[in-house]
């Protein structure tokens, strides 16, 4: 029997043979270190409560050979990187040997204060390019990242160039979320691009059943993709060569993944006996695997394409730089573990003896686990050379603009806060020209049915590239699409995923590039829940944006329940990160979105989340001070959440009132009075920050109550009703601030259509239903 099929003489990706040895030893030191990191952390470090601490040593082997092969051979400076979440010690492994982690966190995985469960962009104390650990959202992240960076770079400069690649398993492509994104009309002219599959074909519990490769291959070809495979590794590539050598091929290219996994847990002597298979082909096969030793015979088994660092170098170096890029690295689940290739591998742990024999095989020790490699060897002057090639300049930033605190406006007539988003845009425009030169817009196909429309013509859409407007002379176009690479707008197709992922992507150039931009995303307000995860994994890595949702609540009557939104308003609230605002009139909403607009951009900011409505309300009904002094303090008890829109000089009930909600309140006070109980209307605009300031004065987070003491004043303390569209629990709390009896009007069962009078009543948040409910608490 021959011992081995000796390497063939090639330099794939232009790395030598020296190159690829050192490369090697690299990847096997990559292999143990992030074994060691889930060992130590399970086995080693002290677990007095003898819970579950967890990692992935399976997930993390099989994209040992990926990330070699990328961080240490082809990544540059401008490019980044999204790790699949399990692969997370992997990453921290590689970052220990170019030197960007000390090794006292090597033993600190899933401990408090220490390296996280998944690679995270706001908590590591390593380089973290994306945060991932929603499944499918940190794998998009880079497209929207991608736009991002060409949106910056196109301009105001020093963004740079760079490829945007993400790490993912194949199971991830199940979720709906790859899918969405792929097809966004935005995403074939993004050639920075490059997603590698790690082509494994287990998910958590079981080994795929199938073949879906081509299919899933077919499906990014479809969308405009190129596809690279790696399915085989230089062993079996030239096995194939031989006498029964295609044969082979073809077997294993119809072999299902569960017979091919099971042939991976088989002795030498069950492979000669499995692999031939049954028919005209099983003799050759037979005759040509005969002709190998028993360590040849496991090595060619398992010798597929996402492991063979020359195959993979060789795909790098395909990648085509004019369209997006997926390449599917055919891998093995727990490659060079003891757990490889089982079933139920996903967070299995090595034994002790285990992590012994794993050391023995690679050269290390399990005694002195972090030992790095020797000066001067080759591996440590690979090591030196990537840390040197992927250092990143340090970008200056830029101070966000200065935004003015009132447009100085007092609005009159009939309008909606829905309105007042797109006239304050206009008016920062003429107003704050250097502030309103970082907003830029997203919206999923609603700029004109959610009041953006002359942003959107005065702005322009945007485009990496200018495109004709071939109905620019069409006299009854209204809305001008106007697309080139100074526009302000991006317009995406319908899917709230994509949208807030952008809007994540461009609420983070303050932190990647050192530009800050101001971004507004505008969605309808039912499909803010669909959005949520995806924008709360956004603030999560340090994005910082404005989500508008409108029209929002049941007063949106006539489009029925489907499109009637009950829990966005608490929502709000429970979101980290984010303020929550949902202002009355337009001029709350103008001064608001000015203190959001102002919060963005810079290490201390935070996002915020509107919602807003388009019911026509009389803007009187503010009752704006007109007194300088008087209309400031209005404005910053608007901006803080909450100011007082009428008091009685002896109130008998308070009625807190939030959003579309104020003129049945005022109504009902104007009715309470004339039974001879007087009325209190708070306005609420938002819940958020009244909470806080309750949390506040209760020592429960830091902050400051005074808001509570000019609006909620403990001298006026008397029974309370709440009032809002959307679930009565938002406003419950209130009672709390002076412990009085409160009834919470709301909505809490799904709507219907109807005219609105109709819809309120129905759910009991009409004028009847506010004086009824004051009447039970005070007579």
């Amino acid at each position: 029997m021959t011992s081995a099929v000796p390497a063939q003489p090639r330099t794939p990706g232009g790395a030598g043979q020296d190159e690829l040895a050192a490369l090697g030893a690299v990847e096997r030191r990559v292999l143990w270190l992030s074994t060691a990191i889930i060992d130590h952390a399970n086995r080693v470090r002290p677990n007095p409560s003898g819970l579950k601490v967890g990692g992935h040593q399976a997930s993390s082997a099989s994209m040992t050979s990926i990330m070699t092969a990328l961080w240490f051979h082809e990544l540059s400076a401008h490019d980044r990187v999204s790790v699949k979440p399990h692969a997370s010690p992997v990453l921290h492994a590689i970052n220990y040997l170019l030197g960007e982690l000390d090794a006292s966190y090597l033993t600190t995985l899933r401990s408090f204060g220490g390296l996280q469960s998944y690679p995270s962009r706001s908590k590591d104390p390593d380089p973290v390019d994306y945060s991932t650990g929603s499944v499918g959202i940190g794998a998009t992240a880079p497209v929207w990242g991608a736009i991002a960076r060409r949106y910056v770079e196109g301009r105001f400069g020093g963004a740079g160039r760079g490829r945007q690649y993400s790490l993912l398993g194949d199971a991830e492509l199940d979720e709906g979320a790859i899918w969405e994104a792929i097809q966004d009309p935005m995403v074939p002219d993004l050639g920075e691009i490059v997603w590698i599959v790690d082509f494994n074909r287990q998910s958590l519990d079981r080994v795929v059943p199938g073949i879906a490769a081509g299919r899933l291959q077919g499906m990014f070809a479809a969308a405009g993709w190129q596809v690279i495979t790696v399915k085989y590794g230089q062993l079996l590539e030239e096995l194939f060569t031989r006498p029964g050598g295609e044969m082979l091929r073809k077997r294993l290219d119809t072999m299902g993944n569960p017979e091919y996994q099971r042939l991976l847990r088989c002795t030498p002597q069950q492979l000669r006996e499995r692999l031939p298979g049954a028919g005209s082909t099983a003799a050759p096969i037979a005759e040509l695997i005969a002709g190998l030793d028993d360590d040849t015979l496991r090595a060619a088994v398992r010798n597929l394409g996402g492991h063979d660092l020359g195959a993979l170098l060789e795909a790098y170096r395909r990648i085509d730089d004019s369209r997006p890029t997926v390449i599917f690295g055919y891998t093995v689940k727990g490659y060079g573990l003891s757990s490889e290739g089982h079933p139920q591998n996903h967070s299995s742990l090595l034994t002790e003896a285990q992590m012994r024999e794993l050391a023995r095989r690679l050269g290390t020790d399990l005694d002195d686990p972090w030992a790095g490699f020797a000066d001067g060897s080759p591996e440590s002057e690979l090591c030196r050379a990537a840390s040197d090639r992927l250092r990143r300049p340090q970008f200056p930033r830029t101070a966000p603009p200065e935004l003015p605190t009132d447009i100085g406006r007092t609005p009159s007539g009939t309008g909606n806060t829905q309105q007042a988003l797109g006239r304050l845009l206009l008016d920062l425009t003429r107003q704050a020209p250097q502030a309103a030169a970082r907003i830029v817009t997203v919206s999923p196909d609603v700029s004109s049915s959610t009041n953006l429309g002359g942003w959107l013509n005065k702005a322009g859409v945007w485009s990496h590239t200018e495109r004709p407007d071939w109905f620019a002379d069409d006299a009854e176009t209204i809305l001008h699409w106007r697309e080139k690479p100074t526009g302000q707008h991006l317009e995406l197709g319908i899917a709230e995923t994509n949208l807030v992922g952008l809007l994540g992507e461009l609420g983070a150039t303050w932190s990647r590039w050192g530009q800050p931009l101001l971004p507004i995303g505008v969605v309808y307000d039912p499909f803010v829940n669909r959005a949520l995860e995806p924008w709360s994994f956004g603030m999560y890595a340090g994005g910082q944006s404005i989500l508008v949702g409108t029209p929002s609540g049941v007063t949106l009557a006539p489009e029925g329940g489907a499109h009637q939104s009950i829990t966005t308003p608490s929502l709000g609230i429970e979101q980290p990160g984010c303020v929550s605002y949902e202002p009355a009139f337009a001029i709350d909403t103008e001064w608001c979105l000015l203190a959001a607009l102002a919060n963005l951009g810079k290490p201390d900011g935070s996002s915020a989340y509107l919602r807003l409505s388009t019911r026509p309300v009389d803007q009187t009904l503010a009752a704006v001070p007109s007194d300088r002094a008087a209309r400031e303090r209005r404005r910053r008890q608007a901006v803080a959440g909450a100011y007082a829109l009428r008091r009685a000089e002896q109130p008998a009930v308070t009625l807190a009132v939030m959003g579309a909600m104020v003129p049945e309140a005022l109504a009902a006070a104007d009715r309470l009075a004339e039974l001879g109980f007087p009325a209190d209307v708070i306005c609420v605009t938002s819940p958020d920050l009244v909470f806080r300031a309750v949390q506040a004065r209760r020592g429960l987070q830091e902050g400051s109550g005074w808001l509570l003491d000019q609006v909620f004043p403990a001298e006026r303390a008397v029974p309370m009703v709440t009032l809002l569209d959307g679930h009565p629990h938002t406003l419950a709390f209130l009672a709390t601030i002076n412990n009085v009896p409160a009834t919470t009007l709301g909505v809490s069962r799904f709507g219907q259509s109807g005219a609105i009078e109709d819809v309120y009543r129905y759910h009991g948040i009409d004028t009847d239903s506010v004086v009824r409910a004051a009447l039970d608490l005070v007579d």
